[in-house]
């Protein structure tokens, strides 16, 4: 059901107004579109669940969450990003191995790590990358093999545009690259 409402919205189509009005959040306030398809249903299931039975309902809404996740990646595409930060006092061998290995870029900022009563303790670079969920257990075993204490932060990312992301997806499909 979530591929072919996503195939429809990709080709300008709808099939219901819960679409239109995805669309229309989307295009307003950047709403995934599956997501509120989603909330539009789970209102609609929440009312059935009280006039019809809770277990239609809550059937229905098992659904409806596949459908939005079907859904988002049918319009957006099959690449999932994951972004991450990774805070350690090895960064600079961290930093070295993510490119070598993974073969991704990466963009560093200055930070402090441990405030206490004296101040930050030592200044050193937080790093910030964006993968492809495929990759994200190597760059955990790249990350512990030289410092397991690392602090990293993962995080969703719906939207990545410039940088020399589509250079290393391409790289992981076996394209050649030419000058980066």
């Amino acid at each position: 059901m979530g591929g072919g409402i996503g195939i429809a919205i990709r080709n300008g189509s709808v099939l219901d107004g819960s679409e239109i009005l995805g669309i229309y959040l989307n295009d307003k306030f950047g709403l995934s579109i599956g997501r509120v398809i989603l909330m539009f249903n789970i209102i609609l299931f929440s009312i059935t669940a009280m006039v019809v039975s809770m277990e239609v309902a809550l059937y229905s809404i098992l659904t409806y969450i596949v459908t939005a996740k079907v859904t988002d990646m049918t319009i957006e595409g099959f690449e999932d990003f994951i972004g991450v930060t990774i805070v350690s006092n090895e960064y600079a061998d961290i930093k070295h191995a993510i490119m070598i290995e993974l073969g991704v870029g990466l963009t560093t900022y200055k930070g402090s790590k441990g405030f206490g009563s004296n101040g930050p303790q030592q200044d050193f670079d937080i790093i910030h990358t964006i993968i492809n969920r495929i990759d994200i257990k190597k760059m955990h075993r790249i990350i512990e093999e030289i410092d397991e204490n690392a602090f990293i932060v993962e995080f969703d990312v719906n939207n990545v545009k410039g940088g020399v992301l589509r250079h290393y997806l391409d790289k992981k499909k076996g394209k050649t690259l030419g000058k980066l």
